[in-house]
């Protein structure tokens, strides 16, 4: 039976931070943009400061630059937001912004990637991983503008001239978590896979999965890391219920869907039944009969 692991987004705003725990994010990024070679060297201001009184907050879970100087933006968001994708867009802006100095070449422009984990549907299509960036076609071919640039390499005392594609603009992807079905068809897919279920099965085997199996279970929790998670799992779900509320006031089963989900959280935990009680407002009964779902 797979063991059961901290939440994602959890582990996002606390474990992951810590260098030791690096490969875990180039695990996950390695499998998104199925480039092993990924390699992290350091966790950037992941608040873009704010310039003045009336300037846009910039909310960023983490901000990383890898060995190649880019910069990955990884949000985690739990409730919808109607200006998500605008202010997905003023943050890549500003990260660029931010990363020239005054005076700087133009072509010193950083690359940009946004990843979004989103608990919530976006949208109204049925994916559940999703891709996008600025591209430019031509109005009558209908193909798209590539632009080479020339770049020198020093080779055997020799220098080889190529000619490769610029890709400067930002890139985006969006998974949504709550859309996958839990099929497993490439190395993301089990990334997806853990960040739905909380576990990791035995035959995984993209890059570093293993390790996000050993680093983010619970069991290896301190008393306080493991209250600060649980009232974090707590006002998660008071959040959702809240929003959930406000869109189909009056409806009972949405209310009691919300109330099961936050029960599992804390029989994850290994609490009692009153403590369950006290946060849901379940009967005794109900909170037997979800427990030994689960068990099965």
């Amino acid at each position: 039976m797979a063991k059961k692991l901290i939440r994602f987004d959890w582990a996002m705003k606390t474990l992951l931070r810590d260098k030791a725990n690096f490969d875990v994010l180039e695990g996950f990024l390695g499998a998104l943009l199925n480039d092993d070679t990924i390699h992290i060297i350091t966790i950037l201001e992941s608040e873009s400061n704010q310039e003045t009184e009336n300037d846009k907050f910039n909310r960023v879970d983490l901000l990383v630059e890898d060995g190649e100087k880019r910069k990955f933006i990884i949000e985690i968001q739990n409730t919808h937001e109607s200006d998500y994708l605008e202010r997905l867009l003023f943050g890549t802006s500003k990260v660029i912004v931010e990363n020239m100095s005054l005076g700087q070449d133009f072509s010193e422009v950083k690359k940009v990637i946004s990843v979004s984990i989103l608990y919530f549907n976006l949208g109204e299509d049925n994916d559940y991983l999703y891709y996008g960036t600025t591209e430019i076609r031509g109005v009558n071919t209908n193909k798209p503008l590539v632009v080479r640039k020339r770049v020198e390499k020093l080779l055997e005392n020799e220098i080889i001239i190529k000619y490769v594609e610029k890709k400067i603009f930002p890139e985006y992807y969006f998974i949504n978590v709550e859309k996958y079905k839990n099929v497993i068809s490439k190395n993301i897919d089990e990334w997806i896979y853990m960040m739905k279920n909380n576990e990791v099965k035995a035959n995984f085997s993209s890059k570093n999965i293993d390790k996000a199996a050993k680093k983010l279970e619970i069991l290896n929790m301190t008393d306080q890391e493991r209250k600060a998670y649980e009232r974090y799992m707590i006002n998660v779900a008071i959040e959702r219920d809240k929003i959930g509320t406000a869109k189909m006031e009056g409806k009972a089963e949405g209310k009691m869907e919300e109330k099961i989900e936050m029960a599992k959280i804390i029989i994850a935990e290994g609490e009692s039944n009153e403590k369950i009680k006290r946060y849901t407002g379940l009967t005794d009964s109900e909170i037997d009969s979800i427990r030994n779902h689960a068990k099965n």
